[in-house]
C-alpha cells in the first residue's frame, strides 16, 4: 500500500504565489509509485481548499500527474485539526463520523514565509501528530527570525556581517536616531531586510540617507 503524502503549499504569506510554483516541483518529482501524493493548498486568506481545488491552482502538467491521485479524497470542505483523533484531513461537512476523515501517513510543507517556515504549520502537525517533512518548531522559528538567528550564530563564534536592527514601533517613534545609528554602525551601501519574511520579499540597497528611509518603510 502507498504511502499517502499531503503537500500543503499557498498559505497567508507574502510568498504564496512562490510556494505554489515550489509545490508544483515537488509534486512532479515525487515518486508516484511509491507515493500517494495529495494537494493541499491554503488561500491567502486562510481557508483550506480540498484536493480538488488545490489541484486547480497547478500548472496543467501537474494537474494530469494528480487526477487520479485524489478521486478518493473529498470534494467538501477540509481543514487540518490538531487532534491526534483524525490524523489527517477532516472533512468540516461530513454526515457522519465514519466519513468524517481522510488519513495522512506523512505531511510535507512546501509553505514560504509567515505561517509556513515559522513554526506555526509544524507546532499544529506536532500537536495532531503527524509526521512532516522538514525542521521542528523551534528550529523554525528561529530561523525564520533574522535577529533571533543571528544571536544564535554569535553566541556560537560563527562569522556573521555587522548589523543594526530594531522594532516598528522605534523606527515610528524615532526615526531619525534609527538612521543616525545604522550609518554611524554600517555606513552605505547597507542592505535592508524584514527580520521575518523569507527569500528576498522587501530587500532594498540603500546608498545614502532617502533610500535607507524608503528601504525601511518598504520592509
Amino acid at each position: 500500500m502507498k504511502l499517502k503524502i499531503g503537500v500543503i503549499f499557498g498559505g497567508r504569506s507574502g510568498e504564496h504565489e512562490i510556494s505554489i510554483r515550489s509545490a508544483a516541483t515537488v509534486l512532479q518529482q515525487i515518486d508516484k509509485e511509491k507515493y500517494e501524493v495529495i494537494p493541499l493548498a491554503i488561500t491567502e486568506a486562510g481557508r483550506w481548499l480540498n484536493p480538488a481545488e488545490s489541484l486547480a491552482l497547478l500548472p496543467k502538467t501537474v494537474r494530469e500527474l494528480l487526477a487520479e491521485s485524489i478521486e478518493n479524497f473529498p470534494l467538501n470542505a477540509v481543514a487540518l485539526l490538531g487532534d491526534t483523533k483524525y490524523k489527517g484531513l477532516t472533512r468540516l461537512d461530513a454526515q457522519n463520523s465514519e466519513n468524517q476523515t481522510a488519513p495522512l501517513d506523512v505531511v510535507f510543507p512546501v509553505l514560504h514565509g509567515t505561517f509556513g517556515e515559522d513554526g506555526t504549520i509544524q507546532g499544529l502537525l506536532e500537536m495532531a501528530d503527524l509526521p512532516y517533512v522538514g525542521c521542528g518548531v523551534l528550529a523554525s522559528a528561529c530561523g525564520m527570525d533574522k535577529v533571533v538567528m543571528k544571536t544564535l550564530f554569535r553566541d556560537a563564534d560563527l562569522p556573521i556581517c555587522k548589523y543594526v536592527w530594531f522594532l516598528r514601533a522605534e523606527w515610528e517613534r524615532r526615526g531619525e536616531d534609527v538612521i543616525a545609528q545604522t550609518e554611524q554602525k554600517l555606513g552605505y551601501p547597507c542592505f535592508v531586510k524584514p527580520a521575518n519574511l523569507g527569500s528576498s520579499v522587501g530587500v532594498s540597497r540603500a546608498d545614502d540617507k532617502e533610500t535607507l528611509r524608503a528601504a525601511i518603510e518598504l520592509a
